[in-house]
């Protein structure tokens, strides 16, 4: 499912920066990027099952694996995990709680974000494939 009670759609800012907000949430990027996406995961271990919650960004300057991108971000999901098959974000029923609980993690995340005023920048989000 896609979270989007937010504006985080487009945030762009510097790979360390980025890095450095996404952990004040818990959010943290174990070996899921390449050369120019990096994706950003919270575990939910919860009555209901595995879920995570997932920060996906792609580089639109520099290179991720050199550590000197600029990342942009587009949707964040929440998907349910299924061992051995991986993530599912559709079809799926997702707790309420959960999901209000993701939400006001992306809304702090937001905020720490305008804390740093010039150093972030909005674009238009664009779908990368």
């Amino acid at each position: 499912m896609y979270l989007q009670h937010h504006q985080l759609d487009g945030l762009v800012a510097d790979q360390e920066l980025m890095e450095k907000v996404m952990a004040t949430e818990g959010l943290e990027c174990t070996g899921a990027w390449d050369y120019d996406r990096k994706t950003f995961d919270r575990r939910f271990d919860i009555q209901e099952g595995t879920f995570y919650l997932r920060v996906f960004t792609y580089a639109i300057d520099g290179d991720v694996g050199a550590h000197n991108a600029t990342l942009k971000i587009v949707k964040p999901a929440l998907g349910k995990y299924y061992y051995p098959h991986g993530v599912e974000y559709t079809d799926e029923a997702f707790p309420d709680h959960l999901v209000q609980a993701c939400e006001r993690i992306l809304q702090s995340i937001e905020q720490t974000f305008k804390q740093y005023g010039h150093s972030v920048t909005f674009e238009q989000a664009t779908t990368v494939e």
